[in-house]
C-alpha cells in the first residue's frame, strides 16, 4: 500500500500531546491523518488533515470514525474496545489490538496477565470494591503497608496511593481495585519495545525515571539509565517478553522496578508513545513517534540507539495556579546549550497538568542531568491574572 502523498488515511484515537507529536512525523512523510477527540481545543487539531469531535468511549462514534480510515491507532488507552473489536472483525487494521487494550485498560486484568504469562511483577490481591479491601485489612488478609491502585481510569499518578494505615483509604472511590505489595526498589526503569506487523522487533535503550514525590508523576527521564549492563539486559529481556506475550504491534512502553537485589518487576505497560520516550525526539536516531508510525504501517523499523545522552524534564502546572498559561523564564532556559522546550498547546493550566516537556542533550550524561535541574528550577508553568 502506498502511504505517502496518497489517498491512504491513518486514524488516530485521541488528540492530545502524544497525537500532536505523532503528527510531526506524519507531516514529514505526507501521510493523511484523521483525529478523533472529545475536545475542540485538542493539541492535535492544528496539525491533522481531518479533525473529528466526539466521545472516545462511545461505540457508534468510534465505529463510524474507524469506517472512514485505512489503519487505526491510538494515543490514549481509554477508548471503546467493543467498537474496535467490530472494526477488526470487518477487516480494519487496528493497532494495538482490541484484545490488548481490553487487558491493559483494567489494572487488575493487566496484573493477572503478567502472572498468567510468567512475567515478573509484584504480588497483588484483587477486590471488587474498596469496602472489600477494607474488610481484608481488618481481618489481616492484606498486610499494611501496600499500594492501592484503582482498576480503571487512573492516569499521571491519579488512581495510585501508598496505604500505611486504614484511614488512608478514606475518600478513595469505592470501585474495583488492587492491593499491591509495596516493593523496596532503587530505580524505576522503562524500556520501549516496538514491533511491526511483520514481526520485526527493536528496543530503545533502558531509561531511568525520577518521580515527583507528591504528584507521583515522572519529573525526569534519563537516557541511558545509569545501571550496570547486566541489569539493562535483564530489563530489555523482560520488556521483549511482555511485548511477545501481548503480540503487540506498535510501541509498548514497559515500566519496571529495579529492586534492591536487582530483580526486575513490571509495574505497568502502555501500548502507545509514552512519556519515557520523549527524549528520543532530540537524542535518538529514530524518535519513538516515527517508530510507532513505522510499526503500525508495517514499514521497516528505524535505528533505536542514541546519538547523545538525553534527559527529559516534564513541564507541569505549578501548584496554586489555574487559568491561562504563562511559561515564566522560558527565554532563560533557551539560552542553555542543548535545551529544547516542547509546548503542548494547552491554553489552560492547573496544578500538575502536563503542559510540555524540555529535552536536554549532552555528550556527558551527568552534565545533562545537572542542566536539567537548572531547567526545572528556572521555568515555571503559571497562569496570568
Amino acid at each position: 500500500m502506498n502511504y505517502f502523498s496518497s489517498d491512504f488515511k491513518l486514524g488516530i484515537l485521541g488528540g492530545g500531546q502524544l497525537g500532536k507529536m505523532l503528527l510531526y512525523n506524519t507531516r514529514k512523510f505526507d501521510i493523511y491523518t484523521c483525529i478523533l477527540d472529545p475536545s475542540n481545543e485538542a493539541p492535535s487539531k492544528m496539525a491533522c488533515n481531518e479533525f473529528h469531535l466526539g466521545d472516545l468511549m462511545d461505540y457508534d462514534t468510534v465505529y463510524n470514525f474507524g469506517k472512514q480510515v485505512d489503519v487505526l491507532t491510538i494515543e490514549i488507552e481509554n477508548v471503546n474496545v467493543d467498537a474496535l473489536e467490530t472494526l477488526e472483525q470487518e477487516g480494519l487494521k487496528v493497532y494495538p489490538k482490541a484484545k490488548t487494550l481490553r487487558t491493559i485498560q483494567n489494572k487488575a486484568r493487566q496484573k493477572q496477565f503478567y502472572i498468567d504469562n510468567g512475567l515478573p511483577t509484584a504480588p497483588f490481591s484483587r477486590f471488587e470494591t474498596l469496602t472489600a479491601l477494607q474488610d481484608a485489612i481488618t481481618t489481616k488478609t492484606v498486610q499494611l503497608p501496600f499500594v492501592w491502585k484503582a482498576a480503571q481510569f487512573g492516569y499521571d499518578g491519579n488512581g495510585v496511593k501508598i496505604v500505611k494505615q486504614l484511614e488512608d483509604l478514606k475518600h478513595l472511590p469505592n470501585g474495583e481495585c488492587i492491593a499491591e505489595t509495596l516493593v523496596p526498589f532503587k530505580n524505576e526503569l522503562a524500556v520501549i519495545v516496538t514491533r511491526n506487523a511483520s514481526g520485526e522487533t527493536k528496543t530503545f535503550p533502558v531509561v531511568e525515571m525520577e518521580f515527583h514525590p507528591e504528584a507521583n508523576q515522572v519529573e525526569y527521564v534519563i537516557c541511558p539509565a545509569r545501571i550496570p549492563d547486566r541489569v539493562a539486559n535483564t530489563a530489555r529481556e523482560v520488556a521483549l517478553n511482555a511485548s511477545k506475550a501481548f503480540g503487540n504491534v506498535g510501541i509498548l512502553a514497559v515500566e519496571m522496578f529495579q529492586t534492591e537485589d536487582d530483580t526486575i518487576l513490571i509495574n505497568e505497560v502502555a501500548p502507545r508513545p509514552h512519556n519515557s520516550g520523549h527524549q528520543t525526539i532530540e537524542a535518538s536516531y529514530t524518535c519513538q513517534f516515527e517508530q510507532h508510525l513505522r510499526a503500525v504501517l508495517d514499514l521497516p523499523l528505524g535505528r533505536t540507539d542514541s546519538k547523545v545522552g538525553g534527559v527529559m524534564v516534564n513541564l507541569v502546572g505549578a501548584e496554586g495556579y489555574a487559568g491561562n498559561v504563562i511559561y515564566e523564564n522560558i527565554e532563560h532556559i533557551m539560552t542553555m546549550d542543548g535545551v529544547t522546550p516542547h509546548i503542548y498547546g494547552k491554553r489552560e493550566t492547573r496544578p500538575f497538568r502536563k503542559m510540555g516537556h524540555v529535552t536536554i542533550v549532552n555528550e556527558d550524561l551527568n552534565e545533562a542531568r545537572r542542566i536539567a535541574e537548572d531547567v526545572k528550577k528556572s521555568i515555571k508553568v503559571i497562569s496570568g491574572t
